[in-house]
């Protein structure tokens, strides 16, 4: 089958039916066509579309060595530094598509299921493991070009480092209840599925530091699997208006509860299960890390260049470029910049080989995604600063069309724009900077890896300083030198 389109995509979606609720009510009928969900399903269409893109293709897909078919180069097992680099092309390309806000687009989850693959040696030599499900499962999903969601994350009852129930006998954090000669059963729920729902299947999998075999797991089953339930926050969109809320409107990604009502999950579908050394090492010795952070910070190269875009349009539109302290505000973004950029090309130069797969270097890709959860606040922080008034005085599209349209045309104009386009610009910086879209992004990114604070705590305790210490030892301590 190989690489499919957009219509393709979203007739899957609406003929999978899952179980999602949204504002007390559970959807019916065709989610593409949810107030909540068809922007981003649109949005996520167009992506597919890219694809096809002829001028593209190349970048996009490469040809199965399975079945000749062309494939998503998301699913790109890389074995040489220029697989790494078509990678990064890909991700960046549907990234521009969205100005990288989509966090959870396609070749995230393509990328988790190929570092599983990359990370075969760990469950060759652990027990409970299935290394021929992971592989099987991997050529079914980049031939069908199936989409995914993903849920780790215990619910906040207790912040406790090990608990796991609210003091009652109810189960809160999803763990397997059954083991049966048709698969493992999990009963309890899990945070945070963004795109729960809208994707053809869900992984799950279990972070470091269980302490009870039930809880550790990896599998992945389908969206409408029976017992399987989306429970969505309220949407942040400020409304259907593409003027009014340019990025909300487009490429709001929901985010939900997912609750296991005593799911079977299919032997044939179990990656591995009782196994909590093998939970503990793959995002520690696996091709996890190296991987996904190589895709997340693809994605966000390209959200910066989009503030940056913005913010000098900004400058610009109001005329505002002349003073130093607007200078120095941009001139922070470019860094910001050039940084990120520099991280993430330091990570494929210093690529290595293992197991056979051109994995990236992980300490630029360790420094970066420490680096960008403080960048990223401080980056909408110059939005507000430049925008300023601006950022409030932004009538809706349906103000344009009324009869207060010429005080408005009068008042908002600016020295380069006309005020219905001086207001469409501010507005998409509004949306991006101070919205409950943008405030979500905000979060989104202070989280995108885990708490920041942990974050700092692998890259002290994975960062091997030893030859600078025996630099410093040798050269400046010692009694010869």
């Amino acid at each position: 089958m190989g690489v499919i389109n957009g219509s393709e995509y979203i007739k899957r979606i609406n003929q999978l039916n899952s179980e999602v609720w949204i504002e007390g009510e559970r959807v019916t009928g065709n989610i593409s066509e949810h107030a909540a969900f068809k922007g981003i399903i649109k949005s996520q269409s167009r992506l597919y579309d890219l694809q096809h893109n002829e001028p593209l293709k190349k970048m996009m897909t490469y040809e199965s060595t399975k079945s000749g078919e062309r494939v998503g180069v998301s699913f790109l097992l890389p074995t040489t530094k220029e697989d790494l680099k078509q990678r990064r092309l890909m991700i960046q390309e549907w990234a521009k598509t969205n100005a990288g806000m989509m966090g959870r687009s396609p070749d995230y989850m393509n990328t988790v299921l190929v570092s599983l693959v990359a990370s075969k040696r760990i469950f060759e030599e652990n027990e409970n493991c299935f290394p021929e499900n992971v592989l099987s499962f991997y050529e079914k999903a980049s031939e069908n070009d199936w989409s995914f969601t993903h849920t780790f994350i215990n619910p906040q009852v207790d912040r406790s480092p090990y608990h796991l129930f609210d003091g009652s006998e109810e189960l809160i954090a999803a763990k397997i209840v059954d083991r049966n000669k048709e698969g493992i059963v999990i009963k309890g729920a899990k945070l945070l599925a963004t795109q729960g729902g809208i994707t053809d299947e869900i992984i799950v999998y279990s972070i470091a530091g269980i302490i009870d075999k039930s809880y550790s797991y990896s599998f992945s089953i389908p969206s409408n699997s029976p017992g399987l339930k989306f429970i969505c926050r309220q949407p942040f969109g400020q409304s259907d208006s593409t003027y009014d809320s340019p990025l909300g409107a487009r490429f709001e990604e929901s985010d939900a509860l997912v609750v296991f009502d005593h799911v079977l999950v299919p032997w044939d579908r179990v990656f591995y299960y009782d196994n909590i050394e093998v939970t503990d090492t793959l995002s520690l010795k696996g091709a996890f890390a190296k991987l996904a952070l190589h895709q997340v910070v693809s994605r966000q190269v390209i959200k910066v260049e989009f503030i940056l875009g913005v913010a000098q349009m900004m400058v610009d539109t109001i005329n505002s470029g002349n003073y130093q302290h607007v200078q120095e505000k941009i001139a922070e973004i470019i860094v910001a910049l050039e940084t990120m950029k520099a991280f993430l090309i330091a990570s494929e130069a210093g690529a290595t080989k293992e197991n056979g797969y051109m994995l990236p270097d992980l300490n630029p890709l360790y420094a970066a995604i420490n680096t960008f959860p403080r960048l990223y606040p401080r980056l909408t922080e110059i939005l507000q600063l430049l925008g300023a008034s601006g950022l409030v005085s932004i009538p809706s599209e349906r103000d344009f069309q009324s009869e207060i349209r010429e005080d408005i045309d009068l008042y908002l104009q600016s020295t380069t724009k006309s005020a219905k386009e001086r207001v469409k610009l501010f507005r998409l910086a509004w949306d991006t900077c101070m919205s409950a879209f943008g405030s979500r992004q905000t979060l989104y990114e202070r989280y995108f890896f885990g708490d920041p604070i942990r974050l700092s705590s692998m890259l002290y305790q994975t960062y091997n300083r030893i030859d600078l210490m025996e630099r410093v030892e040798n050269q400046f301590l010692s009694e010869d030198y």
